[in-house]
């Protein structure tokens, strides 16, 4: 009983806890941790020096972390090797790539002055009569071919259309190394030494892998956007028409080239219009069935 007088005249006291005693008491001690103190060593790697080397990794991709630790030292940012080894593993990047050759982006890229790509465009007529259309577009120019229309496309017409295409490429052939088309059976071995004897090479896609011919499907994913969705198709004769007329239409400056012909390898330098009353001079002009607007001074 005695005890527990005690016990309550204590509480009545020092009104805390025992774990608000401990808290203080390590308080009181911590003066003799360093557990509050910066840890020896070299200081962290600032954040905008990691974005660097994540951004150097990334834009070269068969840039090891040695090679990237001596591009920062020539930028004035001295880093050991190991620490870009580290952060690169922990942004997910491998520090020493393996050298399997440029990406398929990369690779075009770096080709696109000398590949010509080839296709076949198939289009469904109103009475949902099929059509095929082989199609080729230059990557450097980006000059878009049509080669013919017809409903039964055979190996012996493919090579026709394969001769008639280098008939078309003229001196510009002389330029081209590659040649890329699909797996399609039309695409004969009569088909490729049509190139082949023109000293170009040739590069089959794999199945379902459109970004190896890339540019070929942009181009077309254009063609169906702005005219071929937008209107039924009648027959061979009517596609014809229409894509001849486009043609016209799209081998004019493009975007891809700052805006330049397929035949200027410069585009002269325009004056740049100040005067409003130049705006009013400016005509529309409809293309292939009207679907088209093009844009030009009223002479």
């Amino acid at each position: 009983m005695s005890r527990l007088i005690h016990r309550r005249r204590w509480a009545e006291l020092f009104p805390v806890t025992p774990a608000t005693i401990l808290s203080w008491h390590r308080d009181l001690a911590r003066k003799w941790t360093f557990t509050g103190r910066s840890r020896p060593g070299r200081p962290g790697t600032r954040r905008p020096v990691k974005a660097l080397i994540v951004r150097i990794a990334r834009e070269n991709p068969t840039w090891g972390h040695r090679r990237i630790q001596g591009e920062l030292a020539r930028l004035g940012y001295p880093i050991a090797a190991s620490t870009v080894w580290e952060i690169l593993h922990a942004a997910g990047i491998d520090p020493a790539p393996r050298r399997a050759g440029p990406s398929w982006r990369q690779f075009l890229a770096a080709q696109a002055h000398a590949i010509v790509a080839c296709d076949f465009l198939v289009v469904e007529t109103v009475l949902l009569k099929r059509l095929y259309v082989p199609i080729s577009i230059e990557h450097g120019t980006r000059r878009l071919h049509l080669a013919g229309v017809t409903a039964h496309p055979s190996g012996t017409w493919t090579v026709q259309r394969a001769r008639n295409l280098a008939m078309d490429l003229g001196d510009r052939i002389v330029g081209l190394r590659f040649v890329i088309h699909d797996r399609d059976p039309l695409f004969t071995s009569a088909f490729r030494e049509v190139f082949t004897a023109e000293g170009l090479g040739i590069i089959t896609t794999l199945p379902r892998t459109q970004r190896m011919n890339a540019v070929w499907e942009r181009a077309i994913g254009t063609l169906r956007r702005e005219f071929l969705d937008r209107i039924l198709i009648l027959n061979a004769r009517h596609l014809t028409l229409l894509l001849q007329e486009y043609l016209i239409h799209y081998n004019r400056p493009h975007q891809s080239r700052q805006q330049r012909p397929p035949d200027i390898a410069v585009q002269p330098a325009r004056e740049v219009m100040t005067d409003l009353n130049d705006l009013r001079s400016i005509r529309r002009r409809p293309a292939v069935a009207s679907m088209i607007s093009e844009y030009h001074h009223a002479t």
